[in-house]
């Protein structure tokens, strides 16, 4: 008689094993990686904390370079009047308002207002820092590209805007005078020869720069293509009433409101200059000084300032002390906190 073979019985695993042995894999799954090796390279410092520090690392070097000027400003304010030195400092805040307003004026895609408003107070302090115009042109390129805004259309906006901002400070400036003739005398701020020197290197540019474009085709191809998207932003602004009263308004407000700004500072300090002609001496001095690419016009601004407002008729060491707390007030005691803006902006990636 054949034996029957049964199948040989089920193992029982009791549930405490099973749950053991699944936090053990668990365990082996979430344990640590090895250390590195000895020679294994540390991780790198991510490249947008070292540009945090950039903003502060070049207000240091430019407060250690002009710290003769600012121990001699500081102590021009302390027999300043304080209402007037008030006065100066409310409408250089202004002017980033100013600024932020014309900036969404040449642009028809609306803009974060809190984030533009903090981004012109930024780029304020970047303009110091670097050639004219350049820092503010950067800073805020790159927040309208965050924005969105596509690069060709954003490069427009800023082109209108720097246009926007030429035309208002020279109509300001034909319209002072014209209204006071004979306030100031031109020859102050430009000396013998000196026309006929920036007429020629003018001239000289505008036919290298004619050369270029009839020969690099490339090169007329995309200035073309720049062309056709500026003039078509600026139709789109200029279709919209709200967005050209900005853009309009704003550009002749920011000159003016600077200009207020070393007039009240000339009041604070008894500068015998009516206000009318301090503002005039201003928007000529900057005009005149806009020639020299400077950062934030350190230097050339405080010359051609202290040349106009001698040629106005302010005896020299007052004009001196006039420009020295103009220049504390509205360049040197926003760039710190400014230069922190811009910090703060880059890490949160808002540019």
């Amino acid at each position: 008689m054949t034996a029957v073979r049964h199948p040989p019985a089920a193992v029982a695993v009791a549930p405490s094993s099973v749950g053991t042995a699944r936090k053990a894999s668990r365990d082996v799954t979430a344990a640590p990686s090895s250390p590195p090796a000895p020679g294994r390279l540390p991780r790198r410092v991510p490249v947008r904390r070292v540009l945090c520090l950039v903003p502060l690392v070049l207000v240091a070097v430019a407060a250690v370079h002009h710290r003769s000027v600012l121990g001699e400003g500081f102590g021009r304010l302390r027999t300043a009047s304080w209402p007037w030195l008030l006065a100066a400092a409310g409408a250089t805040c202004l002017t980033w308002v100013a600024a932020a307003v014309t900036r969404q004026g040449a642009l028809v895609q609306p803009l974060p207002r809190g984030r533009l408003l903090a981004t012109q107070f930024a780029a304020a302090a970047a303009n110091h820092l670097l050639p004219t115009g350049l820092g503010a042109g950067a800073v805020n390129l790159r927040f309208m590209t965050v924005c969105g805004v596509p690069l060709a259309r954003s490069s427009a906006a800023l082109a209108l805007y720097l246009l926007a901002g030429c035309v208002g400070r020279l109509g300001l400036l034909a319209a002072l005078l014209i209204a006071f003739p004979g306030a100031l005398r031109l020859g102050a701020l430009l000396p013998d020869g000196s026309v006929l020197w920036l007429t020629a290197a003018a001239a000289g540019l505008l036919v290298a720069v004619a050369a270029a474009l009839a020969l690099v085709r490339r090169l007329r191809a995309r200035v073309c293509a720049f062309a056709r998207e500026a003039l078509g932003e600026a139709r789109s602004v200029h279709a919209r009433p709200a967005r050209a009263l900005a853009l309009w308004g704003g550009s002749l407000a920011f000159p003016a409101l600077q200009a207020a700004a070393l007039a009240a500072v000339g009041q604070a300090l008894r500068l015998p200059v009516p206000p009318a002609h301090t503002a005039l001496a201003y928007l000529a001095a900057t005009v005149a000084a806009a020639l020299v690419p400077t950062p934030g016009g350190l230097g050339s601004v405080e010359t051609a300032l202290i040349v106009a407002l001698v040629a106005m008729g302010g005896p020299v060491a007052v004009a001196t002390a006039v420009v020295l707390a103009y220049r504390i007030i509205t360049v040197w005691l926003p760039l710190v906190p400014g230069a922190l803006t811009l910090a703060a902006l880059v890490r949160l990636k808002v540019i």
